[in-house]
């Protein structure tokens, strides 16, 4: 099964670290990525996020949509990256972010990934049907 792993970091605590022991922690996690996920065969894809300050924020409110720049949140943790991982079930989804150095950043979200097939041949079919 497919989870999508979200990492939080507050931008501000993590800004205040000294390099050094920042460059440590993030070759800790990649370290882990390759001797653990990698080649255990869970690591699927991933990426780190700019900071939330350079994000937009898109909403469809009364017919249309707003854009805003920002986050959508007002909080200090912001995501930070993503990885997508394979696992048997989300016990070992857990017990394999639990090991992560990047627990020691800030929390973690692990998701499912929905199988969106069945829906998608869904809609194929009704806006061919509708072609016709």
């Amino acid at each position: 099964m497919k989870y999508a792993c979200f990492g939080y970091f507050d931008e501000e605590q993590f800004a205040k670290v000294p390099q050094d022991k920042a460059l440590a922690m993030m070759d800790d996690c990649w370290a882990y990525d390759d001797d653990v996920l990698r080649k255990g065969g869970h690591y699927l894809g991933g990426e780190g996020l700019d900071s939330p300050k350079n994000s937009t924020t898109l909403r469809y409110q009364n017919g249309k949509v707003t854009v805003t720049d920002g986050p959508f949140t007002e909080t200090k943790e912001q995501v930070g990256g993503l990885m997508i991982l394979e696992a048997k079930d989300l016990n070992e989804a857990i017990r394999l972010i639990s090991n992560h150095p990047g627990m020691k950043m800030g929390p973690w979200e692990i998701r499912p990934i929905a199988d969106m097939t069945p829906m998608i041949k869904a809609s194929e079919e009704r806006r061919r049907a509708a072609r016709s």
